[in-house]
């Protein structure tokens, strides 16, 4: 009788085997030495430029920092990066804007260069080579990201006439391209843009009310194509 009871057992075995194998709760090991997959880096609101500078501006007053305050204070999920660099021209810009896209995700790009190109020895045209072919780098990195022009503050060094050029030129790019233009406030003296403070929070609640739009629903690639 120890023969049918080896098969009984064997035939309980089996059983319990072919249980296991088929139930949808069934463990199934890791392969060792893997690891679970990164969660995904939030998208960047970026800010490329000098637009954080500003006589009297500390670092816990400059534009970057205000916007990431409204963020954080609404709990949205983004990063806010500020890419600047203090000092840097549309000609130095240009030539870093694409190591800077290849780091992260970028939903919107806010571009303030070019007050330091005229003290620089630029001239207009350079100015304006330099900030489409910025624009057309981030087309091409990030097509699906929303572009803004921060305005920029103009020393007064080159004249009235190459400030209102400049101006116009800023005006026409961001135009140009389909982008939100961003003035900054000016004083009451000669019209000229604050870089205060009191200026820069003024401006970065005009930007945060045009980014703010554009962080709901899918991803603004809704922008047409510039005009060639």
């Amino acid at each position: 009788m120890k023969f049918p009871a080896a098969i009984a057992l064997l035939l309980v075995l089996l059983a319990a085997g072919c249980g296991d194998a088929g139930s949808p709760h069934a463990a199934t090991a890791a392969p060792s030495g893997t690891k679970a997959p990164a969660p995904p880096r939030p998208e960047a609101i970026l800010f490329f430029g000098t637009i954080t500078e500003g006589p009297g501006v500390d670092l816990t007053e400059a534009y970057p920092v205000l916007i990431r305050q409204q963020v954080d204070a609404r709990h949205l999920p983004y990063v806010v990066v500020n890419a600047g660099l203090r000092g840097e021209t549309t000609a130095g810009g240009r030539s870093r804007v694409g190591e800077v896209l290849r780091q992260r995700s970028v939903r919107v790009f806010v571009l303030g260069l070019g007050g330091n190109d005229g003290p620089r020895g630029l001239s207009l045209q350079a100015t304006r080579r330099n900030l489409q072919a910025i624009v057309d780098t981030v087309r091409r990195h990030a097509p699906h990201a929303s572009i803004l022009f921060a305005g920029m503050p103009v020393p007064a060094v080159r004249g009235p006439a190459y400030t209102a050029d400049f101006n116009k030129l800023y005006t026409e790019t961001a135009r140009y391209n389909h982008a939100v233009f961003i003035p900054l406030p000016t004083t009451s003296k000669r019209g000229r843009a604050s870089t205060t403070p009191a200026g820069i929070k003024t401006s970065a609640f005009t930007a945060w009310q045009r980014i703010a739009p554009l962080l709901s629903g899918p991803r603004s690639a809704d922008s047409p194509a510039p005009p060639r």
